[in-house]
């Protein structure tokens, strides 16, 4: 934080301390002796007439209270600019506490589970309910929390793989991240040549489209597209091309969704979570999906 920001902070906060207690003397009145009635405020209705009373001391004193809790609070724990407290809290030391105490807990766990092959531990029940946890907090947020994904994210409970099913396949997809291209055609072809490619890669699952039109556009795929889907369409495991001659679709399989993917391309990334999570719990987490599909 710049320095004039630190007294800007500084000087908000106890500014609206002490305007508080400003406040709370300039509008206290003198307490009224026991027989006495406070004074009328004017207002009066149905015989019921408003008085001015001062607050009862103990309200009264829990003002004082909250004002000497915040400047206590103020001294000891961070909240006035750059100055740090005089216990030396932070959030960060905090999380890091709480860090190093689940590690101490749980990595010897994770440590004795990665001494068993992703495959075998796809049969363990236990490992599978752990790894199902790590995936619930990690993994979830994209792929949803049954693992059938959406539209852009995998669905993991099927043998449709883009970069391989295998159990060491899905822990590299894992540990290392995945960065899917699929190249813009719309400079290249105009959008009777788009129509072209996009009818036949849908005649390649198929369906029923226009014979002329698919035919051209084989001539074109052929041209452009088998580099990276192979010559049968099968896709590329290698390059994390698609299958296009079955019914999965990761961003939709309608003519206009196929027409678009070829027209603007399709760009995904899968991070990696090898330094966030570390191997051993990669290692969990790959069993609880290859468990997923098989």
């Amino acid at each position: 934080m710049t320095n004039f920001f630190n007294w800007w902070v500084i000087v908000i906060s106890l500014g609206n301390i002490f305007a508080c207690y400003w406040l709370i003397k300039w509008t206290m009145k003198k307490r009224p002796q026991e027989t006495e009635v406070g004074e009328s405020t004017g207002h009066a209705w149905d015989g019921v007439e408003e008085l001015n009373n001062p607050l009862p001391k103990w309200w009264l004193w829990l003002f004082y209270i909250t004002i000497v809790f915040a400047l206590v609070y103020l001294v000891l724990f961070p909240g006035l600019g750059n100055y740090k407290g005089v216990l030396g809290w932070s959030s960060a030391s905090e999380y890091n506490e709480e860090v190093a105490d689940s590690k101490a807990k749980y990595d010897p766990i994770f440590e004795a589970f990665s001494k068993t092959s992703v495959a075998d531990l796809a049969k363990d029940a236990k490992a599978v309910k752990a790894g199902e946890r790590l995936f619930g907090s990690y993994c979830s947020q994209c792929h949803g929390s049954d693992a059938k994904g959406t539209t852009g994210y995998p669905n993991l409970t099927d043998n449709d793989w883009l970069y391989g099913g295998e159990p060491d396949a899905i822990k590299q997809t894992i540990m290392m991240g995945r960065n899917g291209i699929m190249p813009a055609f719309a400079g290249p072809l105009d959008d009777k040549g788009i129509e072209n490619v996009a009818n036949y890669v849908q005649s390649l699952s198929g369906r029923k489209v226009d014979a002329a039109s698919a035919e051209a556009g084989k001539a074109t795929f052929q041209a452009m597209c088998v580099a990276c889907h192979g010559a049968d369409a099968k896709g590329n495991k290698f390059l994390g091309s698609a299958n296009l001659t079955d019914t999965t679709w990761l961003y939709g399989g309608s003519a206009g969704a196929i027409k678009k993917t070829i027209a603007k391309g399709r760009s995904g990334k899968m991070p990696a979570h090898k330094d966030f999570l570390g191997e051993d719990k990669v290692h969990l987490l790959a069993a609880y999906i290859y468990s997923l599909s098989n």
